[in-house]
């Protein structure tokens, strides 16, 4: 399984526009794409933090064909008016952790 974690920075009077766009218009479009276990926006607990837009994939392939295919870029440009600063993506894999188990 691999994990998607992009840290977002959202100007503070733009949140809660951001929050619905997430909710209505990315979350809808990513749970459609190959693969696609869950895709989440957690909000800090510490308003200082950032937001952290989490997508689940069942495979490397799948993370990388949504990665490749633009639909990515195409999200992050919905909220991109939003940001306070360049989002930072990055991705982790738990088949080391299951390999353990």
């Amino acid at each position: 399984m691999i994990v998607r974690l992009t840290f977002l920075s959202f100007l503070p009077q733009n949140i809660v526009q951001a929050k619905k766009v997430f909710e209505e218009e990315i979350v809808p479009v990513v749970r459609k794409q190959r693969g696609n276990i869950d895709c989440r926006l957690l909000e800090p607990i510490e308003k200082t933090d950032d937001y952290i837009s989490m997508t689940t994939w069942e495979t490397k392939a799948d993370a990388d064909a949504y990665n490749s295919s633009g639909i990515y870029r195409q999200l992050v440009e919905k909220v991109k008016k939003d940001f306070a600063k360049d989002p930072v993506l990055k991705v982790y894999t738990t088949e080391s952790i299951l390999a353990h188990a």
